[in-house]
């Protein structure tokens, strides 16, 4: 019998440059992209940085590449993480890459390996540079992969944790409709979501403290929502307030 498998994916973290907090939520967010075949980590698990690693590896059935630190200033994992992800590559056995990094030194390991036709998926805090997150398909912000707050207060303590003002998306999204001409404003908000993707590879609804983009962008106030029954939902900008007239008395 044939059956349609999963991406297959090879997901490279680096120690230095990731918590162990969030391996939970990465493996979670990565189950929906596709089939984590290769697990690697890559650090120096005899320094006190990257021993809390120790304890998560064989939950996960990652593979750790030790890396001993054996001059100051050089990064021995880096480079061993990126001679792998090359020899991966050249497998041609994968249909993407997690790099688990807020080093910008994997931008261009990232653009080498979109450039042959393969999508990355980087993950990261909020302080990575831009440019790594703009050379990854997707990027997502760790921040949003921690473990959630067990509390009856759900909506007061995810929107403490939101990284972002709902009203910080309503740019972005104007931006969106507005190079998607159609004659009475209104534009799918799926359609919406995928440009939004291709624009800003780290837009995330979790990142302003939702998790759907449609709860989003009723939050912001900015824009028209339309649900009607049978059809997909459609947004477009409310009008602008009419001023009152004054008055000539």
């Amino acid at each position: 019998m044939s059956e349609t498998r999963s991406p297959r994916l090879a997901v490279l973290i680096d120690a230095d440059n990731a918590s162990a907090k969030i391996v939970d939520g990465l493996f979670e967010e990565i189950a929906k992209i596709g089939e984590a075949s290769v697990r690697r980590i890559y650090g120096d698990f005899a320094s006190t940085r990257s021993k809390a690693w120790i304890d998560v590896l064989a939950r996960h059935a990652i593979i750790p590449q030790q890396q001993f630190a054996y001059t100051t200033g050089k990064n021995a994992s880096d480079i061993t993480l990126v001679i792998d992800a090359m020899d991966l590559l050249h497998s041609g056995r994968f249909d993407g890459f997690c790099l688990v990094s807020s080093d910008s030194d994997f931008t261009r390991l990232a653009s080498r390996i979109r450039e042959q036709g393969i999508d990355v998926f980087g993950f990261g805090e909020q302080k990575t540079p831009e440019s790594f997150r703009q050379a990854c398909r997707r990027f997502i912000y760790t921040e949003n992969l921690a473990p959630p707050v067990a509390t009856n207060e759900a909506d007061a303590v995810q929107a403490a944790r939101s990284l972002e003002p709902p009203s910080a998306a309503t740019p972005i999204i104007k931006r969106v409709i507005a190079q998607m001409e159609t004659e009475d404003g209104w534009v799918p908000l799926g359609a919406v979501g995928t440009r939004l993707a291709n624009l800003a590879p780290d837009f995330d609804p979790r990142t302003f403290g939702f998790k759907k983009l449609s709860d989003l962008v009723k939050k912001t106030n900015s824009f028209e929502v339309d649900h009607a029954e049978g059809r997909p939902v459609r947004i477009r900008l409310k009008p602008p307030a009419k001023k009152p007239l004054k008055s000539t008395i």
